[in-house]
């Protein structure tokens, strides 16, 4: 196995570790991860949990194609547009910020601050 393999697949069970021990989930359910377990995670696992939302917005576009969803359809695109320039190690460091900024926003789901204080502001700069 690769060192990039392997550094995938170390990053991915991070990831699922990450999403297992955030709550107690029905089957039905995806668990939502706020800032009260961001604050308490490891970088490595912050970065987890970012390579993969990257992965799934690759996936998603891959899918797609030439064929994008309309904005009702997916945020997926749009989130794409907007995060452009941005890097992972830029994403934990916005999202870091965000949260000692605002200590009583911890129960705001991460997602929620990626894209309202991240990629809603940088669509509007394009």
């Amino acid at each position: 196995m690769s060192p990039k393999l392997q550094m995938r697949t170390a990053l991915s069970a991070a990831c699922m570790a990450l999403a297992l021990a955030c709550a107690p989930a029905k089957a039905a359910e995806v668990p939502i991860v706020t800032g009260e377990q961001w604050t308490k995670s490891s970088e490595a696992v912050k970065k987890a949990y970012l390579v993969g939302l990257a992965n799934m917005v690759q996936v998603e576009m891959a899918f797609y194609g030439r064929n994008m969803p309309t904005d009702a359809q997916s945020f997926v695109p749009r989130l794409s547009k907007g995060m452009q320039g941005q890097s992972l190690d830029s994403v934990r460091q916005g999202v870091d910020g965000w949260y000692a900024a605002n200590p009583s926003g911890l129960k705001r789901p991460v997602l929620d601050i990626i894209w309202f204080e991240m990629a809603m502001p940088g669509l509007q700069k394009k």
